[in-house]
Formats: C-alpha cells, sequence, structure tokens
C-alpha cells in the first residue's frame, strides 16, 4: 500500500471515531463497523490493521457502517489521498444496493461526499455524520412530487395559525373581519410572497436544491420564510430546519414569529434556550456567531441533523467563516438578502470600496446556485412601493459650504504646522475624512439644526418625528447627541430634559434594550405630550451602525446620514429602516381619543443626506427636494456664535462659520494599533520560551503559573508588560486573567471572550443550573441578570430596597424589574454574588 493510501485509512478511521463509530465493543456499545459484512475486530486488531487493508483477496474492502441492530446502514467508500473519492461512487451504489443500505460516504480521508441513495445527488460534507443521527435520517423519506403539487394559496399560515378561522362568524361578517383577524394575528400571503413559495416549488421541480430570495425590507422575508418551512414539513421533505441569523435581536424575533405563525403544528426554539431539547424541535434558531466560537457547531450538530438550511441576510451571515457553518450541514439551502446584485453598477476599480461589496454578493449569489446573478424570486424596493406595501424616501439633499468641498474632486484644503517645525504645509481633505481626520463643530451644529428644522412631525403629537441619525464614530455620536439635547431644551423648554435623542453605539451600557425600547415606544419612557398616545419620548437614537440590518421600527418618520456611506449594503440597509408603512392610529389606546383624531397613516419619509450618498450610488436619483441649510449672516465673524434663535416657520440663521477647528488622530477602537499588536505578539514569545511554564502547562499547575509570571515575567523594566497593557493591545472590553492570556497564547482556547459573549456563557449556565419553567419570562430574566452584573446602579437599588430609584434608571427601569417573575428577583442576585467574580466584567 502506498504512503497516500495509508494517510487516507489513518484519517478515515480518526473521523469515524470522532463522530461516535466504533471498531470494537466499548462501555458505548457495541462496535457499529465493519470492514467485511458481519465481521468485527478487536482493540489489537485495530491497532495492526496492516498495509492491505484496501483489499481482500475478494477485491476491495468497504466500511460497512451499522445500526443500533447490528444491520448495514452505510456504505463507506475508502479511496486514497490522490484519488477522487467519487470515482467511486458506482461501485458504492452496487454494493449499498447489495446491503440494502440506502447511505453512502465516498472519502479519500481529505474529502467527503454523503450520499443519500434515496434523494439526489452525492454533498460534501466537512464532518461524519454521528450514528443517531442517521438513524432519525433513515425515517426521513423526501417526497419533491408532494413538494412541487402541494396547494399553497393565501391562507396557508393562517390555517395553521386558526384552522376553523373561515366559518367563524366573526370572519364572515365583512364588518368584524378585520378585528377578528388582528385580535387572533391572523398572517395571509400576499401575491409576491406566494409567488416566492411557488418559486421554490418551480426550482424543485428543475433539479435545484438551493435558492435565493431577494426582497426588499419590510416585504416580510420572516412571514415567507414561515411558509417555506411548513411547505417542506408538511409534505415530509424536511425533518428539523435550522434558521440563521446574524444579530441576536433577529433571532429572538424570528423565534417569536415562528412561534405565532407554527406554533400549532410544530415546535420552535432558541438553540443556545434549548442546549438539551433541540432535537424535539422542527425548527431550530441561531446565531451565527455563538454556533461559531469555537467552531460550536461541529460538536453539537451532525451535518444530517436539518435538511433545510435558511441564512437571514445571506449576504452578512455566510461570509468570512459563517461559510463553513452553512456549508456544514447536508441538504436544502435558501438564502435571504435584501440586496440586489445589480444594484452595484456595471464595473468598479479594485481600489473602490464597491469591489469589495461586489465580490460578497458574487459568492452569495454562487453559494445559492444563481451564478447568473437572477434569485430565484426578486421582489425589489421598486416592486413594494407600486404595489403599495412600501414606501419611498423624501430625498433631502443637504451639503454645507465645507461639505461641498470635501465631495468635490478638489476636496478641501487647509493650511496648518507641520508637526515640529515652524513650516506651514497644505493638508486637503475628502469626505471620508470627515470626523476621522476632520473635525469642525460648527458643520455638525449646521447639521443638527438643519434637520430640527426639517424633520417630518409625527401626526398625532407633532412632536419631530421618531428618527435614527447615523454618525461616523462613537465619539461622533456623543457629539451629535449632546448638540440635539441642547436644541431640543431651546426649543421645547422643560419637555425633554436630555432624553430628545439618546447615544446608541456598542460602547454604550445596554444600547441593544434601547433599540428594543425605541421600537416598543418606551424608550425613556412612553410620550409626554397626549396621555392617550403611547409614542417613545426618547425621539431620536444617534447611532454608527447598530440600527441598520432587520431593526423594525416602522413608525421612523426621519433617517439622516451625518456620514459618508461607502457600503452599498449598508446604504440599502439604513434607507430600509424608513420604507416600511405605519398607522398611528393603532398606537392611540384611548378609544374616545382615536375617534376623535381619526386616521393617521404614514405616508412618507425623509432621508436626510448630507454627504451626496444618493448620488454616490445611484448616477441618477430623483431627489424630491433640496434643502437651502443655514446660513451665516453677512456681519458674522469668525468666534462669534450667537445662540440659535427660537423655532419659527422661517429659515434659521447661524452665525458661526464653516471651518476647521482641529487636526486630530484617527480614533482606535478595540483591536487596537498594529504597535499595540505586536507589543502582545512579544509577550507570547516570551512565554512560549520559558522552559517553566512549558513544564508545568501539561499538567495545569496553575497557581506556580501565576506566582512565576507575576515573580518573574511581569513589571520588569526591560518588557515592562502588565496585564492591563496586554489587555489593550488583545483589543479585550472587559479585564482578563493570567489564565486567560495564557489559555489564549497555548492555543487552548481560539481568542478571548468579550463582555458579551461572557455574559451569555454565565446566564446559560444559570438557566442550566436553575431549568426555569417560566420559559416566556427568560427575556425580562436575562434583561435583569446582565443589568444587575454591568450596572452598579441596579445592584445598589436593589441590594438596598431603593426600588424607586429604578424608576429614573435609563438603562433598567421599573418596569423591566416588574416583568422579571418574582421567584427570580431574588435568586439572580444570589447567584450572581455565589458565583460570578464581577470585576471580570470590569
Amino acid at each position: 500500500m502506498s504512503a497516500k493510501e495509508a494517510k487516507a485509512r489513518i484519517k478515515i478511521n480518526q473521523l469515524l471515531q470522532e463522530a461516535g463509530w466504533r471498531f470494537f465493543d466499548s462501555e458505548e456499545g457495541p462496535a457499529n463497523i465493519s470492514l467485511e459484512h458481519n465481521t468485527r475486530i478487536t482493540p489489537a486488531e485495530f491497532e495492526n490493521l496492516g498495509d492491505d487493508f484496501q483489499k481482500s483477496k475478494n477485491g476491495f474492502i468497504d466500511f460497512l457502517l451499522l445500526d443500533q441492530n447490528g444491520y448495514p446502514i452505510i456504505i463507506l467508500e475508502a479511496k486514497s489521498e490522490d484519488k477522487d473519492p467519487l470515482v467511486g461512487k458506482e461501485q458504492a451504489r452496487k454494493y449499498a444496493r447489495a446491503q440494502n443500505c440506502r447511505f453512502v460516504i465516498l472519502s479519500n480521508g481529505n474529502i467527503h461526499y454523503f450520499w443519500d441513495l434515496d434523494h439526489g445527488n452525492p454533498d460534501v460534507m466537512t464532518r461524519f455524520p454521528e450514528p443517531g443521527s442517521v438513524e432519525s435520517r433513515r425515517t426521513y423519506k423526501p417526497d419533491p412530487d408532494r413538494l412541487m403539487n402541494e396547494p399553497v394559496n393565501a391562507d396557508y399560515i393562517a390555517l395553521t395559525q386558526l384552522p376553523a378561522y373561515a366559518i367563524d362568524p366573526s370572519y364572515r361578517d365583512p364588518e368584524s373581519r378585520a378585528a377578528f383577524i388582528t385580535e387572533n394575528k391572523l398572517k395571509f400571503l400576499r401575491e409576491y410572497q406566494l409567488a416566492a413559495v411557488r418559486s421554490i416549488q418551480s426550482a424543485v421541480r428543475d433539479g435545484s436544491s438551493r435558492f435565493l430570495f431577494e426582497m426588499a425590507t419590510g416585504t416580510g422575508k420572516t412571514l415567507v420564510s414561515s411558509a417555506v418551512i411548513k411547505l417542506f414539513l408538511r409534505t415530509g421533505n424536511a425533518r428539523r430546519i435550522l434558521f440563521l441569523v446574524d444579530r441576536i435581536e433577529l433571532e429572538n424575533q424570528a423565534s417569536n414569529a415562528f412561534k405565532n405563525q407554527l406554533e400549532n403544528d410544530y415546535t420552535a426554539v432558541i438553540y443556545k434556550e434549548s442546549r438539551d431539547d433541540w432535537r424535539n424541535a422542527e425548527i431550530v434558531v441561531s446565531t451565527v456567531q455563538s454556533l461559531l466560537v469555537n467552531n460550536k457547531y461541529r460538536r453539537i450538530f451532525s451535518p444530517t441533523d436539518f435538511d433545510l438550511v435558511i441564512s437571514d441576510e445571506a449576504h452578512r451571515s455566510i461570509g468570512g467563516n459563517a461559510r463553513a457553518l452553512f456549508e456544514y450541514f447536508i441538504g436544502y439551502k435558501l438564502g435571504l438578502t435584501a440586496t440586489p446584485k445589480d444594484y452595484l453598477k456595471k464595473a468598479v476599480r479594485d481600489d473602490d470600496p464597491r469591489s469589495y461589496e461586489r465580490r460578497i454578493m458574487l459568492d452569495t449569489y454562487t453559494t445559492f446556485g444563481c451564478e447568473s446573478g437572477q434569485p430565484t424570486f426578486r421582489y425589489s424596493l421598486i416592486d413594494g412601493v407600486r404595489d403599495g406595501f412600501l414606501i419611498n424616501p423624501i430625498v433631502v439633499d443637504a451639503r454645507t459650504g465645507i461639505t461641498a468641498k470635501l465631495l468635490s474632486d478638489q476636496g478641501y484644503a487647509v493650511t496648518v504646522a507641520a508637526e515640529n517645525s515652524e513650516d506651514a504645509v497644505e493638508e486637503v481633505f475628502s469626505h471620508k475624512h470627515f470626523e476621522k481626520t476632520f473635525f469642525s463643530d460648527d458643520t455638525n451644529r449646521v447639521f443638527c439644526l438643519a434637520f430640527m428644522q426639517n424633520a417630518l412631525r409625527d401626526p398625532i403629537s407633532n412632536e419631530i418625528g421618531k428618527s435614527i441619525i447615523f454618525t461616523v464614530s462613537q465619539k461622533h455620536a456623543a457629539k451629535i447627541t449632546q448638540m440635539l439635547n441642547q436644541l431640543a431644551d431651546q426649543y421645547f423648554p422643560g419637555r425633554y430634559n436630555s432624553d430628545f435623542a439618546m447615544q446608541v453605539t456598542s460602547h454604550v451600557q445596554d444600547a441593544q434594550q434601547f433599540t428594543l425600547n425605541f421600537s416598543n415606544n418606551n424608550l425613556s419612557g412612553s410620550g409626554n405630550i397626549i396621555p392617550g398616545y403611547k409614542t417613545s419620548k426618547t425621539r431620536v437614537c444617534v447611532t454608527v451602525g447598530m440600527m441598520t440590518t432587520g431593526y423594525d421600527c416602522s413608525d421612523i418618520l426621519n433617517l439622516c446620514l451625518m456620514r459618508p456611506v461607502f457600503s452599498p449594503t449598508d446604504f440599502i440597509q439604513i434607507k430600509g429602516r424608513g420604507t416600511r408603512k405605519h398607522s398611528f392610529t393603532n398606537d392611540l389606546f384611548d378609544p374616545a381619543l382615536k375617534e376623535q383624531i381619526g386616521r393617521h397613516d404614514k405616508t412618507a419619509f425623509k432621508l436626510f443626506d448630507f454627504f451626496a450618498n444618493c448620488e454616490y450610488f445611484e448616477e441618477h436619483f430623483n431627489y424630491d427636494q433640496v434643502l437651502t441649510l443655514p446660513v451665516k449672516s453677512s456681519g458674522s465673524a469668525a468666534g462669534n456664535e450667537t445662540s440659535p434663535p427660537a423655532h419659527t416657520d422661517g429659515a434659521y440663521i447661524y452665525s458661526g462659520i464653516d471651518a476647521i477647528e482641529s487636526i486630530h488622530e484617527a480614533q482606535i477602537g478595540f483591536q487596537g494599533m498594529k504597535i499595540d499588536s505586536m507589543f502582545f505578539n512579544r509577550f507570547e514569545d516570551k512565554v512560549r520560551d520559558d522552559d517553566f511554564i512549558k513544564q508545568n502547562l501539561p499538567i495545569g499547575n496553575w497557581e506556580a503559573i501565576t506566582d512565576y509570571l507575576n515573580r518573574e515575567i511581569l513589571n520588569k523594566p526591560e518588557d515592562f508588560f502588565t496585564l492591563e497593557k496586554l489587555r489593550k493591545s488583545a483589543g479585550v472590553d472587559r479585564r482578563i486573567s493570567l489564565r486567560e492570556i495564557l489559555e489564549k497564547v497555548f492555543g487552548l482556547i481560539p481568542g478571548f471572550r468579550t463582555k458579551e459573549q461572557l455574559l451569555d456563557e454565565e446566564f446559560d449556565k444559570f438557566i442550566a443550573i436553575y431549568k426555569p419553567d417560566e420559559t416566556a419570562s427568560l427575556a425580562p430574566m436575562k434583561y435583569f441578570f446582565r443589568a444587575y452584573v454591568l450596572d452598579f446602579r441596579v445592584r445598589d437599588a436593589i441590594d438596598n430596597g431603593r426600588f424607586n430609584d429604578l424608576f429614573t434608571n435609563p438603562g433598567f427601569s421599573a418596569a423591566d424589574y416588574k416583568a422579571v417573575p418574582q421567584r427570580w428577583r431574588s435568586v439572580i442576585p444570589a447567584y450572581i454574588k455565589d458565583y460570578l467574580p464581577l470585576n471580570q466584567f470590569m
């Protein structure tokens, strides 16, 4: 036997054992691998399998994998490393039929295929399936004909929600029908949603197993997903389905939707909340990130566990390493995206940011078998507007004197003193430098004034409509938030008390909850103008990128780009936050007031564009409105800034100038600069070469190693390594221990966990220990758990019984506390005090 044949054998043996297959009897069970039919081997024979493992007097010997009753279930055709496994395809099929086996594995040790002889062609896999997963799959009898011929009508989901809805008197009465549908939360598919589901039926008829839906934001991709899921489960073409998202809020959103729409027939769970019993569910929802940590998906799932994998926001959730997760599973694949590939117009230069976007989108289309650029189904923003389901923006093209120059081909030239020199040099800035290296408080103030003057108003309360402002950086967001609150205090004295605008960025504590509260109309409390009208007291969320993909807040009336945007994907997602329709009348909970005020629907939203982003992405954009910005008065001088006048119907006259105030270095994020990374690399090299550490690490003598590090390596003059400097250079957002650092250096962990990841893990441990049965209360419990760990004000209020303090706490309110079931209000703090060292979250 050649060396390549021997290597293949070694690798295949290892892969089989890793997946739970056994060459000989053990405590786990009887042997379930046979090298010849009904032939098993002993451990000694396994160790001595020789060079002629592939041959016998009768020809090639295949691996025969057995079920729990000892009957053949899989034929494994093994080839040497230099051969394509598919060359053994027909040989394996013949042998499988002879042994009455439905499943075949073809492998050369490096490339592996799983083949269900009753269903399609061999599929590439990266790990061998587990015995239990294959036995479960044996009950799976796919029937493409049933799928193709299943009737799918407008009430496909409603029939699951309420099977007898059509004969209910309240539905049959036209006057009470709308209220009946709302009360029962019935979902009916629109024509284009029906067309999307039926497009899969047609694609399967054409032999496809991969599909891509390109549907604009707000067109109901989750509802369509529910219909597709029901189609596959109902027709027996899937036993279990995995729904992948790329953000936590989308995970909860999808899970809640599936439960509302499908729970009468099928069970939907979030994986991390059902780690022990996810196999009992037909629909498993998870974020991509949680499954990628330490390649968790390879340990917890077998490649045959899911028969349909759906990737929400596919252009994001299958990028980079996530592609490996997506391709890991065998079966049908559906991708959902709101970003059309042809949005990236024509060819672009390699140095153009759009080139990267184009490659991502091309990869997405290729992954789902749409290399031609035509998705399985497409429903664009234009389609949605034409059919009356979506709203196009009123574009407010706003440019100041400074931004106009920044946007020009020549850029904005300014003379500054050279560092460590008396000489002056000319520096030129373009729009991409705004707020990164080019700062202007005057320009930011002009932006804020223009927004305040021209923003659409709420049709019920006449406040400035709910708005999202996108800024360049955390620092920029803080600056804009402060300016808006100052202006609101001048325009509306005593009404908001610094609650008018709120910074919602990743560095702000409880930012994720803020986004949910804003959508639910209770950020900083409900509106304080009309008691019977529920609308968020905070009118503006200022963010960098948190509220883009998948954020659902239909009553947004203003979007504001106070930054240049270079990613077409980001631009489409940002614009999509405003395209949904909304009935403000439904937010009136006083029936008398509702009747008095009458119906008010959202018919428009404004997109403020201060950096010609629309022009950048659209060669011929139909501008609906061009805004004349506030200008300086003829008599004003530099530095002679006056307060903005009261709010009037006329223009605002701004007396400052639009100019550079200072030049600053770029803000550095958690990942640090290159030189910081090099600092950590030097520490890695030093400890890897240390004999004492190398001797004690294998035996886990952490106490001795930690003592040695503190005594011999840390705080020494030559390098002056400290825990704080190492943390900063590694880009970690919390305190880390010496043990964690060493585990990272020696590859025992793939990387440092973030504060959020650590919190998720600790809450998962808590759930695993206490197993609360109030599953519907897990979300408020988790929010309480998080707030108690991270916010000393919450801890102090709870521990000392000062619950009134929660009424003024912006991050965790009294209402949030009341949402936590009574028992857990004491159990959670006690658990945290006993088991969680809080300093690791500092």
